[in-house]
C-alpha cells in the first residue's frame, strides 16, 4: 500500500513522503512561506522507479497547494517539466513571477 505523508518542520520546510508498505519510497522536498510553496527537488528510490510515484507525489502536492490556496514556485526540475507540459492543468497556482 502507497501513503503519502507531509511532514514539514517548524520553519515550514520538509517534504511529502512517499512510503511503499512501511518503507520510504519517495520524497519531494518543498517549503511553506506566506502563500507560497517552493518545490526543490523530487526522488524515488532507483528499485521503484517507472511506478508512477513521483506523478503521485506531483498530484498530492498540487492538491495541498489547491486545498491551502497557495501558489507553486518550481525549482525541481520534474515539476517545472510536468508545469512547462500541462501549462493550463498548472496555470491556477504556478507563480511564474518568482
Amino acid at each position: 500500500m502507497t501513503d503519502i505523508k507531509l511532514e514539514l518542520n517548524e520553519k515550514g520546510q520538509g517534504s511529502f513522503n512517499l512510503y511503499e508498505e512501511g518503507k520510504k519510497t519517495g520524497e519531494m522536498v518543498i517549503s511553506v512561506s506566506g502563500n507560497e510553496l517552493t518545490v526543490y527537488h523530487t526522488q524515488v528510490v532507483p528499485e521503484a522507479e517507472g511506478k508512477g510515484y513521483a506523478k503521485q507525489l506531483l498530484d498530492t502536492m498540487v492538491n495541498y497547494v489547491r486545498v491551502h490556496k497557495l501558489t507553486v514556485i518550481p525549482f525541481c526540475p520534474y515539476v517545472l517539466a510536468q508545469f512547462n507540459r500541462h501549462p493550463d492543468a498548472y496555470a491556477d497556482i504556478w507563480n511564474k513571477q518568482a
